[in-house]
């Protein structure tokens, strides 16, 4: 395998290896592809309009599995646009609608491509469901990572020694950078262009895009997804109780009764089924409901407060801003439909 190139060489653009496993989003990867051609024409008008120091380009090479049996190594995509036979300096992993398909057919030879290239220096990027790859290759073990915020639990189950950050967008630790939900590839493109680039330029493109350069996280789009298929059932009749309670005034005791459990059985099963506190699950279930009237009526944050279980305002706010990023009031500048 060819190593990565000196990344400290001004004058020698940048090539993106893209990697169109089975399933990967072709958006993602045509998008990802005309960001990088667009950064560099703007580099190059920079340097000839302007007079300023000329600035590194991109090139990008789409990399796929070889037709037929056997599991041999990516290549070269010789009919993509912009492909270049230059060994990677970054590797991209774009995201699936279909995740499944990521895990069949080359894997093994995905994986062994995706170590061998990071031995080498590569700096390795992945989005949504790529990070599952990068996983599987071993290359997030004892690392903070990122993924889609659906696809996290399932991530860190699968991946144990992944320590997985749903809440943000981006996460970049030691040659890697992963990144979360399906459109994140516009963020990693930026993170990108601003890291060989600049500010500068990472901001010009943005603004070519209208995309929006920083300030997101992936905590601002999640939503609480309960686990129910954990098969204890009077955990899941105090979970379907919780549902409809959320508002009132709920104590543990109250739940532990509802199981027909004494309070340190409840506790210990509960938390074993849902991976959450009985006290946690119960704020997040409220701060769901505070997301839905936020997004769908104009009542003042202090009477979603009340209707969500809080007599609090203040207390609200900041466990609001705490789970998803957001004060109540920008959160609702944010999602609310604009008539």
């Amino acid at each position: 395998m060819a190593k990565a190139a000196n990344k400290a060489d001004p004058e020698r653009p940048v090539t993106i290896g893209i990697l169109a496993y089975p399933g990967a989003q072709a958006a993602a990867v045509h998008g990802l592809a005309d960001l990088f051609a667009v950064a560099s024409r703007l580099a190059l008008v920079r340097e000839t309009e302007a007079g300023e120091t000329p600035l590194r380009c991109f090139t990008v090479t789409l990399w796929r599995l070889p037709e037929g049996e056997g599991a041999e190594a990516p290549i070269p995509d010789a009919a993509f646009p912009a492909g270049s036979p230059s060994a990677p300096d970054v590797i991209i992993l774009p995201p699936s609608l279909d995740r499944s398909q990521a895990y069949s057919a080359g894997r093994r030879a995905i994986t062994d491509w995706l170590t061998g290239y990071h031995r080498s220096g590569a700096l390795m990027c992945s989005v949504c469901a790529g990070a599952f790859l990068l996983a599987e290759a071993g290359l997030l073990d004892g690392r903070a990572a990122t993924t889609h915020w659906a696809l996290a639990d399932e991530l860190a189950r699968r991946f144990p020694k992944v320590s997985v950050n749903a809440g943000k967008l981006l996460v970049e630790e030691a040659g890697l950078i992963t990144a979360g939900g399906v459109m994140a590839w516009t963020d990693l493109g930026l993170r990108l262009v601003e890291r060989f680039m600049g500010r500068a330029l990472m901001l010009e493109v943005a603004r070519f895009f209208l995309i929006d350069p920083s300030g997101r996280e992936q905590s601002f789009y999640s939503s609480f997804r309960p686990a129910y298929e954990h098969g204890d059932e009077p955990v899941l009749k105090v979970q379907r109780w919780l549902e409809a309670r959320r508002g009132e005034k709920l104590d543990i005791a109250g739940m532990a009764a509802e199981a027909g459990l004494g309070e340190r059985t409840f506790l210990r099963r509960f938390s074993r089924a849902t991976g959450l506190t009985p006290t946690d699950y119960l704020q997040r279930l409220r701060i769901e409901r505070a997301r839905g009237l936020l997004e769908a009526t104009a009542r003042p944050v202090e009477q979603v407060a009340f209707a969500c279980g809080y007599e609090d305002a203040g207390a609200f706010r900041k466990l609001f801003q705490r789970l998803v990023g957001l004060t109540p009031g920008d959160y609702r500048q944010r999602f609310q439909p604009r008539l």
